[in-house]
């Protein structure tokens, strides 16, 4: 799978871009030694009553700074990110009010440690410093007029104003051009905003045509970049193409791919005769889609349809009650027409997150002191 996150990590403005893949905590949970230390450590931080144990007020702390390195938002500012919190802190007590021990947060933590390793060695993370060199060559570039009159094509509208247009086209230009996400209210208010009033309003009140677009564009865009390098903005970059290897590989492994439905259809419902309704093959596919390198159901909208298309060539979507092994089958035979409508059209996604805490301090817990590190 071609991330293509070694060629942004190479950019000029990420030049020695930090690459997140999990290797660092692989390393920090495959040597006992030193993962036992770093645990003994965390756990003396937590246990703030020193009785051995970590009450759930306790490990608090422990999940607040998990969802930090999953990039989560703060706990209580989103119920959907809050289920997760929730979730984490079920892994430490089992869903129940019970104490922790050290064990217990061992195993639990390592758990979490290597689900986020694996994540990122699937789906690398870039962080880049957007610092406006990037998008200044990309206006004094040759291929600057082209790009840009095929954006202004895109969003022409003889009914919105050039500073519409304006703020439309620079939400159309990306990293590659060396322009952090507009659509966050930071880089907005701090970057965007103050770059189109540093021009003043006559010039964005000119009627609207090609010509007119191009050159206040420019104008603003180097007023970005001015303001991109008095203040620089930290994005998290990752590109993922699905193109079926995951699939691919699990279909490849009949252990694998045995434990994996076996997992994944132990909880569903049965009737008296042991069988099961084939309206549960989306909550399956569902469930061994991490195993198949496939992302979450609704999460990316062209994958969608190529489920909903090979759902419907298997007629997978009727009510039938159905034998496990025939209800397996099904499922391995969907698993196997996404993997070659993907290997046929790769579907390919890309995401932009700015990044609002410095990288040192967004997740301190997780991170091993020099001591625990040292050989």
């Amino acid at each position: 799978m071609d991330t293509g996150c070694g060629r942004l990590s190479r950019k000029k403005s990420g030049g020695n871009g930090q690459v997140l893949d999990g290797s660092n905590i692989m390393e920090l949970v495959g040597n006992d030694q030193v993962f036992t230390t770093f645990v003994d450590h965390k756990f003396h931080e937590l246990d703030t009553d020193r009785d051995g144990k970590l009450s759930v007020k306790e490990l608090q702390p422990a999940v607040v700074d998990i969802g930090a390195a999953l990039g989560l938002p703060a706990h209580g500012t989103n119920p959907d990110s809050d289920h997760i919190y929730s979730e984490v802190l079920n892994e430490f007590t089992h869903g129940k009010q019970e104490k922790v021990s050290k064990t217990e947060f061992k195993e639990v933590l390592s758990d979490i440690l290597l689900g986020m390793a694996a994540g990122l060695k699937r789906d690398p993370i870039v962080i880049l410093r957007i610092d406006g060199e990037d998008l200044l060559e990309f206006v004094n570039g040759s291929g600057y007029e082209a790009e840009m009159v095929s954006v202004f094509s895109q969003i022409e509208s003889p009914h919105r104003s050039l500073h519409d247009h304006i703020i439309e086209a620079l939400g159309k230009l990306t990293v590659e051009q060396g322009i952090p996400p507009t659509s966050d209210s930071w880089v907005l208010s701090n970057i965007v905003e103050p770059a189109l009033q540093s021009q003043g309003r006559s010039g964005l009140d000119k009627p609207v045509s090609q010509e007119t677009f191009l050159e206040e564009f420019k104008v603003v865009a180097l007023a970005v970049a001015h303001r991109l390098k008095e203040q620089p903005v930290i994005v998290a970059h990752s590109e993922n193409t699905f193109d079926g290897s995951g699939v691919k590989r699990l279909l490849s492994n009949k252990f694998e791919l045995d434990k994996t439905l076996n997992s994944a259809l132990e909880t569903f419902p049965r009737d008296r005769n042991g069988k099961m309704s084939k309206e549960y093959l989306r909550v399956a596919l569902d469930t061994v889609a991490p195993a198949a390198g496939l992302p979450p159901l609704g999460a990316i909208e062209e994958m969608d349809k190529v489920i909903s298309e090979v759902f419907k060539m298997v007629n997978a979507d009727e009510a039938k009650m159905v034998k496990e092994e025939e209800f397996k089958k099904v499922l391995t035979e969907i698993l196997g027409s996404i993997m070659l409508q993907l290997e046929g059209n790769p579907i390919s996604v890309s995401s932009n997150s700015v990044v609002h805490e410095p990288l040192d301090s967004s997740s301190t817990l997780l991170q091993p002191t020099s001591s625990e590190t040292a050989p």
